[in-house]
């Protein structure tokens, strides 16, 4: 539950993007406004961490920074800047039942009944809480709002998957990501909106919360919950973003807040709630690869033998069955000895001896 309420700071930080934005921003600027959120924030943990990618690491990080980063943070401000506010909020909403779907096939998540109800009640929640009567629909934005949480439900399920590499910790992965979805906004940006204006000391402070607050901070905690929760279960922590901006607008902005609105809160909550108890937790897969373990979404168990006692003393050697459970390093020596039926643990004659008499 720890893990959970931490990992829930990450959305409720990202909920004052909206006021912050809105306030202490210059206008007409998301495409800068994402690349100044992501990419100095990312160098910056490059920077702390002194960890680049290797080997495959190098393509999968590029994949995830594109998809939770890049891709991510266009698409949500084209999205927001072609609908009204609450309809690119229950556009997003959708992300936890993307989410679900996804990792039923890559994970081996469940995807049950309990999880369809939550996250329907989650964005019926979300409705109520950002809709007004006078939104309107365009195609474009919601095509973008669509396909932002689509690409938010990918990274997230394909970050839970591939895990972190041995030795590496959340903070550098998400420099990784965060530094990867910054390159590649950097140019569309340029292109798109051509070059920064004159900032202001107001600006670099909202610039300064953004990364480092809302990005570096709440993305190394995002990052970490995703490998100790079922993704499932990190995705439905995201119906509490549009919650924290509607809770943020009505005591920083002066916003009003009505019953339904209120109404729509109880069932967002309610919904994410949900969610984490029918939130199905994928099995554990012990993969030897030079001595190192992996997980992934098939469960295995592996039975070791001990050895045949000697003839003088015949005991039935009992089967140790190691269930699924989290992935830990497994020493080379032991593989091999539990491969060639070997006791993976050598022990003297005198204390077998000792060990028949005991068991005797």
């Amino acid at each position: 539950m720890r893990t959970v309420a931490l990992t829930a700071l990450a959305p409720l930080a990202w909920g004052s993007t909206y006021a912050v934005t809105t306030e202490l921003l210059p206008a007409d600027r998301p495409l800068l406004t994402a690349t100044l959120r992501a990419l100095p924030a990312g160098l910056v943990l490059l920077a702390v961490t002194r960890r680049l990618p290797s080997g495959s690491w190098w393509w999968r990080s590029a994949v995830l920074g594109t998809l939770n980063i890049g891709v991510f943070f266009a698409l949500l401000f084209v999205a927001a800047y072609r609908l009204p506010g609450g309809v690119a909020a229950v556009l997003g909403a959708i992300q936890p039942l993307l989410a679900a779907g996804l990792a039923v096939p890559l994970l081996g998540e469940r995807f049950g009944r309990r999880a369809l109800l939550a996250g329907t009640v989650g964005v019926f929640g979300v409705a109520l809480v950002v809709l007004r009567a006078t939104a309107r629909l365009d195609a474009i934005g919601v095509l973008a709002g669509l396909a932002g949480a689509g690409a938010m439900a990918a990274g997230t399920v394909l970050t839970k998957r591939w895990g972190r590499p041995e030795g590496v910790g959340p903070l550098a992965l998400t420099g990784w990501q965060l530094t990867a979805g910054g390159l590649l906004l950097l140019p569309v940006a340029a292109l798109v909106e051509g070059a920064p204006p004159a900032l202001s000391g107001t600006n670099l402070l909202g610039y300064g919360y953004l990364a480092v607050a809302n990005t570096a901070l709440a993305y190394w905690v995002w990052f970490r919950g995703i490998g100790r929760l079922p993704a499932t279960s990190v995705a439905f922590l995201g119906l509490l973003s549009p919650v924290s901006a509607a809770v943020i607008g009505w005591a920083a902005l002066g916003q009003s807040l009505n019953a339904v609105q209120l109404l729509g809160m109880a069932l967002a909550l309610g919904s994410t709630l949900l969610g984490q108890r029918s939130a199905g937790r994928p099995a554990t897969t012990v993969v030897a690869t030079s001595g190192s373990a992996s997980t992934g979404p098939t469960a295995t168990t592996s039975t070791a033998s001990a050895p045949a006692a000697p003839a003088a003393t015949t005991l039935a050697a009992p089967t140790v069955t190691a269930t699924a459970i989290p992935a830990a390093p497994v020493p080379a020596r032991a593989l091999a000895a539990i491969r060639e039926g070997r006791p993976a643990v050598r022990t003297s004659p005198r204390a077998a001896d000792r060990s028949s008499r005991s068991a005797g």
